[in-house]
């Protein structure tokens, strides 16, 4: 891999690895397995085994290359079904390279292949247009917006933060100030509300009128 050109490092996978960890961790969810679905070369392998020393790891990934290389189940996301789902999914830019059909049935699958908690990151129209370098990053992908996907995922799981979910039968312990901003109006300030409309009152006739 030529450095130059690499725009995930292992450092990175790092740091996002210890969030995840720490996330589930503030969460009380308990992690005994993981599936890092198109994991790659698998830069998150080493760091979970450090931060969820209890967790199993396995990888799922569609290069068969990769799999003879590092160990990996070879599969598609969209249709891998396992004996048993796993605490954590992981699916680090693998749905943008999917078709709307095939991303839509692979974010199905992921209510089936995590039992309590998920990370998701794909790149999103948004961030091609305000964040990402685009000389590094592959625009031969599928670009959709970030509320596409929320939509799906709001199917099975809600949001924590910073791309984690959580199944919805599934108790995540957060207080107030941790959880994710909701559209609601500040209880202390006060809500106004429509009036209701008015009867149009015809004007009072002239005297002639009346006469």
């Amino acid at each position: 891999m030529n450095a130059s050109t690499r725009v995930v490092t292992a450092a990175e996978m790092r740091s996002r690895a210890a969030l995840i960890a720490g996330v589930l961790r503030q969460c009380q969810i308990p992690i005994r397995s993981i599936l890092d679905a198109g994991c790659g070369m698998g830069l998150m392998r080493k760091p979970f085994e450090e931060l969820l020393p209890r967790a199993r790891y396995e990888g799922l990934e569609a290069s068969q290359y990769l799999c003879g290389r590092f160990g990996w189940v070879q599969g598609s996301l969209t249709d891998f079904a396992p004996r048993k789902p796993f605490d954590l999914v992981v699916c680090y830019d693998v749905l943008q390279y999917l078709s709307d059909l095939e991303a839509a049935r692979a974010i199905v699958n992921l209510g089936k292949l995590s039992r309590a908690a998920l990370y998701v990151s794909a790149l999103t129209t948004e961030d091609w247009r305000e964040n990402c370098d685009r000389s590094r990053t592959d625009g031969a992908v599928h670009l959709r917006s970030g509320a596409w996907y929320r939509r799906r995922l709001n199917k099975s799981f809600r949001y924590v933060g910073f791309g984690i979910w959580v199944r919805k039968n599934v108790t995540a312990i957060l207080w107030e100030m941790e959880r994710p901003l909701r559209e609601e109006a500040p209880r202390d300030c006060p809500v106004s509300t429509p009036r209701e409309p008015r009867a149009r009152v015809p004007p009072p006739r002239s005297r002639h009128e009346r006469d």
